[in-house]
């Protein structure tokens, strides 16, 4: 079990990099296109497709790393007042769910990206095929899915020990 965590956890790691390396991208592009706008009154072409399609990215690849550091929202008031040994078991319950509804999140956004594939869909302006973005997409919500099933496992265990 610890090395499928731990196997997670890095891929997890890597998508989160990623996401940084996009968002990096899309702050450069975003300063070049005011600089050139600016200066010399030609802006990026197409710049507002690669920044949306970056923005896109950031969001997907990040999820995972973020759920590997618990950072998402979690409303826990009534959660708090049950016994631990409930706690650990509710939890896993809405993990389970989770690690559930994220699949078929996963799986469908891939088979969006593949009929986009299909189809040939492109960026309007700068031609660029958007399919790719969303199979990334697709990777990132598959890898916080695996985060979540690997939270799950941990909180069963720690709610079948506790007992």
């Amino acid at each position: 079990m610890k090395r499928f965590s731990g196997l997670v956890t890095g891929l997890s790691r890597v998508l989160d990099q990623a996401a940084g390396f996009f968002l990096v991208a899309t702050m450069v592009l975003i300063v070049v296109n005011i600089l050139l706008r600016a200066i010399f009154k030609t802006p990026v072409f197409g710049a507002y497709e690669y920044v949306g399609l970056l923005t896109a990215l950031v969001t997907g690849l990040a999820l995972a790393y973020c759920g590997v550091q618990n950072a998402h929202i979690d409303i826990s008031l009534v959660a708090e007042r049950l016994p631990a040994r409930l706690q650990a078991a509710l939890s896993g319950l809405i993990n389970i769910i989770s690690t559930c509804f994220l699949a078929v999140c996963a799986w469908y956004v891939g088979l969006y990206a593949g009929s986009m594939m299909e189809s040939g869909l492109v960026s309007p302006t700068t031609q660029v095929p958007i399919y790719p973005f969303v199979y990334l997409i697709a990777l990132g919500l598959l890898v916080y899915c695996l985060v979540l099933l690997v939270r799950s496992i941990e909180f069963i265990i720690k709610a079948a020990n506790n007992g």
